[in-house]
């Protein structure tokens, strides 16, 4: 029987991709970079989504900047469905934006907010869950969050803490009642978090009916509440300028903070289906090709007693003598050479040069 659900979904295409600096910059972020395939990252996201959603149900949301690499990248998708911020003011501002213009067309419309930059594997399952998660969504008073069945005892994810009693099945797939929101955690911490089998990883993406979201944020987010409604207010009267003066005055949080750990009756679907958020140089050891001695890399290497290396050097030959664990990036006029586990430190590379006025290089 075909679902009654109204599916739409958002993709969330701002943000700055620092952390694959040399190769990411300012106005070329890494959703717009093909790190994981010969495809840029928001091609893939689209592409997969494309299989459920049509395309006059797909949205994108970013800066104006972004907007455009988002029109050459994605020409099928029709241009009203490019939802420009007026500036960045984090991911709850967007998607108060994002699901009134969805409300505008349905207000029981089935939203799902996906990233544009992460890596999923397993495409069949992730999209039968996806499926899934929007009939718990449609059928339910609450919001849904899509978790990630660890495999590890991950420190640099945050955490959805779940209640596997109070289990619900919607389309043949188990969701839990969403217990706590967990901050990412210390080895040890994420080690019992593994071993108590009632926790995921938290992937960021979420679906809600756009109702409800608006119901939720009235009842568990009130500080944000009057911003949904002055936005609903400004799209029916088309006002540029309103919505330029609430990105003003929103207060620059993130949904999670604003109002996912706050709700009421969230449910969580979890599953392993290969995603990645591809958060760093050193994922990419996972995702890359690898010779017989681990490294990972794209161009052409040779490699003399070298091993776990990620090298991105395209185009150009790559020498390595007695190097290990470390990433070495080649892009435009910048060497980025660091250690696999430092790999999270390029944002202080990033402090360095604005300080010291090199920001041609950002």
């Amino acid at each position: 029987m075909k679902s009654a659900v109204d599916l739409h979904a958002v993709i969330m295409a701002g943000g700055s991709g620092t952390r694959f600096w040399p190769l990411s910059r300012k106005r070329r972020p890494k959703q717009f970079l093909p790190i994981v395939s010969e495809k840029t990252m928001i091609e893939e996201t689209y592409r997969r989504i494309r299989r459920i959603v049509p395309g006059r149900r797909v949205f994108t949301i970013a800066d104006a900047p972004q907007s455009r690499s988002i029109r050459r990248l994605l020409p099928a998708l029709p241009a009203a469905n490019v939802l420009i911020e007026p500036r960045a003011r984090n991911t709850a501002a967007s998607l108060i934006l994002a699901t009134a213009h969805v409300h505008r067309r349905n207000p029981e419309a089935v939203v799902a907010v996906l990233a544009s930059d992460h890596l999923i594997l397993d495409e069949p399952l992730f999209l039968k869950k996806l499926e899934a998660a929007a009939e718990a969504a449609f059928r339910t008073e609450g919001l849904v969050t899509f978790g990630v069945q660890p495999t590890y005892p991950a420190t640099g994810y945050g955490y959805i803490q779940f209640d596997r009693a109070g289990g619900r099945d919607f389309a043949g797939e188990p969701f839990y009642p969403v217990r706590a929101f967990r901050e990412k955690p210390t080895r040890e911490a994420a080690a019992a978090f593994l071993e108590s089998g009632d926790y995921a990883w938290n992937s960021g993406m979420f679906l809600w009916r756009a109702s409800v979201f608006a119901r939720a944020l009235e009842r568990d987010s009130p500080a944000f509440f009057p911003f949904w409604q002055r936005t609903r207010e400004a799209l029916d009267k088309k006002s540029s300028k309103t919505l330029i003066r609430i990105f003003e005055e929103i207060p620059a949080l993130s949904i999670d903070y604003a109002l996912m750990e706050k709700a009421e009756g969230t449910l969580v679907c979890a599953g392993d289906f290969g995603w990645s958020d591809v958060g760093a140089w050193s994922a990419l050891g996972e995702i890359w090709p690898r010779d017989d001695q681990g490294n990972a890399r794209r161009g052409d290497v040779v490699a003399v007693e070298s091993r776990g290396n990620i090298i991105c050097n395209p185009g150009k030959l790559t020498a390595l003598i007695g190097v290990e664990n470390t990433v070495i990036v080649q892009a435009g006029d910048v060497l980025l050479v660091c250690r696999k586990d430092r790999d999270q430190d390029v944002k202080k590379v990033l402090d360095l040069l604005r300080g010291g006025g090199k920001t041609k290089h950002l």
